[in-house]
């Protein structure tokens, strides 16, 4: 049978929020039209709403008075556009045979349902492997996200490595020209377990940030050694479960380009730092590129274009070394410092034109040891930001 009589009525308060969410993976121009639907289940007084595109699935449940159980599928979009458009009130199902209607208050619609035998069956999600505090795990991806690559030729770059050693869990992103790297601690079931992950940066994100939005529960995180030849990363808190296919290669290895050790060593104030940059960059090159002077003391921003003309500002800034005059693409250097979740950074400088480290600013400075160097802070962020070449 291709589609079900089903019957119910539902709080559309509550059916508005899960099928936006449903819907919001949905891809817009699939190679199969019914991956453009999202699949609702009515049993028990219950909603299981869900949908799948063979790479993310999402699956919420919803509380439902149900007068007939059944299974409909029916164009996700159109749906979320229809129910965030329809008051607070009870919306009541009908479906008997192709057509679905949809009622709420005087609003009436009628829908061609997706024939349901053609819906792709979702993946079954592994069993739990471990659980985090839900905006700790949204903050930290947001963290390393900045990082990763929209190359798409450089599929490794787009996703975020995760290496997980029993308790610990470390995260890491490059896009060839900076590299953000979090550790982060979570409550591993197995204490021995020792994996590594590469997720899609772009779902983790918006996973991460709509579950932890949705729900005050810990985030359940599953992982599966494979799925019909593909690993897959499940992640569930409250009624709300997703899943995505990880990335099938091979990350290259980015710890050897994390310094150790600094000649010279700065820490500036974020917001400080963050206005004047805006301010100087106005009349930054076609390349975006702004130009550092670290001095004892004080720290001068400038940009110039051959058009736009030029701009300087001084600010304070505690300063350990010879002088350093660096460059960076403004947009990295900001997106730096939006995510450093401190009042002051640190910069971490070894030779001309190597990656240089930013991090919080330590509760402790690291003090120059007798070689005359300075060890890197232990900071569990870093980004480290490859400086461009100025004329």
């Amino acid at each position: 049978m291709d589609v079900d009589q089903i019957a119910f009525e539902v709080a559309n308060s509550e059916l508005a929020q899960a099928v936006s969410w449903v819907a919001r993976k949905l891809p817009s121009n699939p190679a199969q039209p019914v991956l453009k639907g999202i699949r609702i289940v009515a049993e028990d007084d219950v909603l299981e709403i869900s949908g799948y595109d063979y790479e993310v699935s999402n699956l919420v449940r919803i509380p439902a008075d149900v007068e007939s159980p059944g299974k409909i599928a029916l164009a996700g979009k159109l749906l979320s556009d229809i129910t965030s458009n329809l008051p607070k009130e009870t919306v009541k199902f009908d479906c008997d045979g192709s057509l679905i209607t949809v009622d709420c208050g005087s609003a009436h619609f009628e829908l061609p349902a997706i024939p349901i035998d053609d819906y792709p069956a979702l993946p079954v999600l592994p069993e739990p492997t471990g659980s985090v505090d839900p905006q700790g795990f949204a903050w930290a991806i947001q963290q390393v996200a900045v990082a990763a690559s929209n190359d798409d030729a450089l599929p490794m770059l787009t996703g975020i490595y995760i290496a997980i050693t029993g308790d610990e869990m470390l995260l890491a992103t490059t896009d060839r020209f900076r590299m953000a790297v979090r550790k982060l601690s979570w409550n591993a079931l197995d204490k021995t377990l020792d994996t590594q992950l590469l997720v899609p940066a772009k779902t983790l994100l918006d996973s991460s940030k709509t579950l932890s939005s949705a729900s005050s529960e810990d985030v359940v995180l599953a992982v599966s050694d494979a799925e019909q030849g593909h690993r897959l990363l499940g992640l569930q808190s409250g009624d709300r479960k997703t899943s995505t296919r990880l990335i099938d290669a091979e990350y290259p290895n980015f710890r050897p380009l994390l310094p150790e050790r600094h000649t010279a060593t700065a820490t500036v104030a974020i917001d400080q730092l963050l206005q004047a940059v805006k301010r100087v960059s106005l009349v930054a090159d076609s390349a975006g590129q702004i130009r550092l002077q670290f001095t004892d003391g004080e720290l001068i921003i400038s940009a110039g274009g051959a058009d736009a003309g030029k701009a300087q500002e001084s600010i304070p800034c505690a300063f350990f070394g010879d002088t350093i005059v660096t460059a960076f693409r403004t947009q990295y250097l900001r997106e730096g410092l939006q995510v450093m979740a401190s009042d002051r950074v640190f910069f971490g400088f070894t030779e001309p034109h190597r990656p240089v480290l930013l991090a919080p600013q330590p509760e402790e400075l690291p003090e120059q040891t007798e070689d005359g160097f300075f060890p890197a802070p232990q900071t569990d962020f870093q980004y480290v930001l490859m400086p461009v070449r100025t004329s």
